[in-house]
């Protein structure tokens, strides 16, 4: 099966996860933890000596592509930015044309150390905005309001030439005219590209109990419906189409690292709960850390590496992957890989999905439509059945 189920550039990842907040968001469901003082100069070593674990098992890897994750990456310092950077250029081929992106929430303390950010090697930042209605910020919980996102974002335009931001909808209480007015504003930034996400009720999070209890209600899905008919219609006539179910850029600002995902690339995942998907020899390799910061830590520092998992993957499972990840893109699986992944699609199913209207299936690629990516879990179980 082809490392990229897209025929694209083969160029891998490295993902590293910061998992340190100053408060944890009631809809986050990510590895992310908030601590009262952290020692940076061990998590700069352990970060480092887990990128050397992962070279001498992977030298071949050639990086097109670094993401640091979280967490609140912007709270690292940026010494420890700097010297991951310098060891993934050290460890493995990264040209000078590497997209490095950085998560950052849009405070002003967290703004001002853009610049050195960008001089330490970030050429992406990625803001995570949320909203631009101050009220709707309380609800989720976030520490900044609109005028700091906007100062912010400012920043962020000055100090590197791609930015990103990520905003919430579909949220309780939010009309379709207040998303509209939300996005017409982040559209107005003229910006390259945008993550729009709906807002999910995840377990083991704040809002999962808030739900349960009835403190809120949740948009329906013909209201999410058209909050997504319409945000699709706004981002491609601002130029910013959907290149995957959540994510818009103008043609040549995609994310490169989350290509690599979608794509079936190989990366590196390093940091507290990094997940990894590894070409070694011809096998497939899924890696996993371990979860909690301090056990990782201290695994890295005892053992060389926080690894707890390492699994080879079947070519099924490879499949599987390939074709839950490929029909996230507007642009589907090209025509070879599917070719190759016969042994998990079923047929007659993908020729009724075809005739239902969401996939097409033509000499170049196999694709959810825009009605089938909005069913997508619905597209995938009945596909892969």
């Amino acid at each position: 099966m082809p490392v990229s189920a897209a025929g694209a550039d083969p160029a891998g990842g490295v993902y590293v996860h910061w998992p340190f907040c100053e408060s944890k968001c009631p809809y986050c469901d990510f590895n992310s933890h908030v601590r009262d003082t952290v020692d940076h100069a061990r998590w700069r070593a352990a970060l480092i000596a887990e990128l050397e674990h992962f070279q001498a098992r992977m030298p071949d890897l050639r990086v097109g592509s670094v993401f640091f994750g979280g967490g609140t990456p912007s709270l690292m310092e940026v010494e420890t930015a700097a010297a991951v950077i310098a060891a993934i250029r050290r460890l493995w081929p990264c040209g000078d044309d590497c997209e490095i992106t950085l998560e950052a929430n849009p405070s002003s303390a967290e703004a001002a150390n853009f610049h050195a950010l960008a001089e330490a090697g970030v050429n992406r930042l990625s803001l995570g905005v949320q909203s631009f209605d101050d009220r709707a910020l309380r609800f989720l919980g976030r520490r900044h309001d609109t005028a700091e996102a906007r100062r912010a974002l400012e920043a962020a335009r000055k100090a590197v030439d791609n930015v990103s931001i990520d905003l919430i909808y579909a949220r309780p209480e939010q009309s379709l005219t207040d998303w509209q007015a939300e996005l017409r504003e982040a559209l107005a930034f003229g910006l390259g590209h945008l993550s729009l996400y709906q807002l999910t009720i995840e377990p083991n999070t704040g809002f999962y109990s808030a739900a349960r209890r009835g403190a809120f209600r949740m948009p329906g899905d013909s209201e999410t419906a058209r909050f997504y008919a319409a945000t699709q219609d706004m981002t491609v006539a601002a130029g910013l189409p959907a290149y995957e179910i959540s994510n818009h850029a103008r043609p040549g600002l995609e994310s490169r690292h989350n290509l690599a995902y979608w794509q079936g690339r190989p990366y590196v995942g390093v940091g507290p709960g990094a997940h990894g998907r590894l070409l070694i020899a011809g096998q497939w390799w899924a890696t996993a850390q371990t979860a909690k910061p301090e056990g990782w830590l201290a695994a890295v520092e005892t053992a060389g590496h926080g690894t707890a998992s390492l699994t080879p993957l079947a070519p099924r499972e490879r499949g599987e992957e390939a074709v839950m990840m490929g029909l996230r893109l507007a642009d589907g699986i090209p025509s070879g890989a599917v070719d190759a992944l016969d042994a998990v699609i079923d047929a007659a199913r993908r020729a009724d999905l075809v005739a239902e209207g969401l996939l097409v299936n033509d000499n170049d690629r196999l694709a959810a439509t825009a009605q089938g990516r909005l069913l997508l879990n619905e597209v995938l179980a009945r596909l892969l059945a």
